[in-house]
This record gives structure tokens, sequence and C-alpha cells, in this order.
């Protein structure tokens, strides 16, 4: 859970608030560091997230965390019941990108929101000098939110976690890794991860045209 504030609201609020709007989601539950369940229920409950129905607590990773969140929803999600996977700290996330990320896993089983790379990717051994490179067309960068069958999902985690597997940060690493297939859905070089005081003050400036959008 990302606890730093921009313009006197949590960042995890922004995020949880775009699922809040959306028509199709029902029931939201977040993987939360322990220590923060009660803060992060009172600022939910002072923004209005009432799709918040389970906080669980989160594990060592990201890998952890989502097995976490997934074995909570036993009993609660059928087999082919849609999971999002979401990280906290991306809050621009548009509707647009959770619905084609819904769409196409009702469509293939997975949705992974995804961009074209642009940049010209170096092979290095040392991250200071590199012999090769990879071809752009044949490279996709990969955002959340991420969308799977909840059975499908649930089975991969636990599958990896019997057979010590510690150390995939996504589901789709460890879904790659069983050998399935994925599909991509609508990502956007909008949909900001905020990791560095840089990525905020990103966000911001997005976030203040957003806003003025909504004013128009």
């Amino acid at each position: 859970m990302y606890t730093s504030q921009v313009y006197d609201k949590p960042i995890i609020i922004y995020t949880l608030e775009a699922f809040q709007r959306h028509p199709d989601i029902d029931t939201i539950i977040v993987a939360c560091l322990d220590g923060w369940q009660t803060i992060l229920e009172a600022y939910a409950k002072e923004a209005g997230i009432t799709k918040l129905q389970h906080i669980v607590r989160g594990g060592a990773n990201g890998q952890e965390s989502a097995r976490k969140a997934l074995e909570a929803l036993q009993g609660i999600c059928k087999e082919d019941d849609i999971v999002i996977i979401h990280d906290a700290v991306r809050p621009m996330v548009s509707a647009e990108i959770i619905s084609d990320c819904i769409v196409k896993c009702r469509q293939y089983g997975s949705g992974l929101a995804a961009v074209r790379c642009q940049e010209t990717i170096v092979r290095t051994e040392d991250g200071e000098k590199g012999d090769s490179y990879v071809k752009r067309k044949g490279i996709m960068r990969v955002q959340t939110p991420q969308a799977y069958l909840y059975g499908k999902a649930l089975r991969v985690h636990e599958k990896a976690h019997e057979q010590g597997v510690y150390d995939a940060v996504y589901t789709n690493i460890l879904m790659l890794d069983m050998g399935e297939t994925l599909y991509f859905s609508k990502g956007s070089e909008k949909n900001l991860k905020i990791t560095t005081m840089e990525d905020v003050e990103i966000f911001k400036a997005l976030y203040r045209v957003k806003k003025e959008d909504w004013v128009k």
C-alpha cells in the first residue's frame, strides 16, 4: 500500500476511486501492509469507497500479496469469475483500460494492459555497457490492471507456492512460467506507476489536466 499523499489524498485512494466508479467492478479487496489496515479502512470510508469489502495482510512481495488476496476470495468468487489485479500505485487507470481488460478476459481468459515499446532495448550484463539489442516490434510493456479467471489464477499461485516459487513479481510471470498464453488489452502511457518523486510530479501534472477536463 502506497501512503504518500497528493493534494491531501493518499495515492491509493485515487486508484480505489477509479475502480469504485466503474460499473463492472463488484467488490474490491486490498492486500495491505500489516499495521495499515485500520488506516486504509478509515481513508476509504472518508472517500466513499463502498466497494472495498476486504482488506488482507499483504505478503513479502507482489506474488505473495496476490496469492493471499486470491485465497481470501475462496467461497466468494466462482471458478469463472473475473478477478483484476492492479497496482495501488497506478492511480491514473482509466475506465476504458479497465473495461478493455475485462472484455479481453471474457473473450480469451486473460487481459493484460500493455503498450508497444517505443524505446530501444539493449541487452546488458552489468548495466554499464551493452552489445546487442532486442527488436521493438517483438516487445510489449505490460502494466496493470491484469484480468484473469479466478480459478486459474488461484491454482497458478497455489502451485507456485507448493513448488517453492516465491520471486515472481506479477501473476503474469507465473502464468507464462506455467505455459499459459496471455492476451493483451488496452494500456496507456498515462497509466503511470508511481515509484519515485519524479513520478509523483508527473502524476500531479496529469491529474491537473484531467481535473480541468472534468470542469469543462
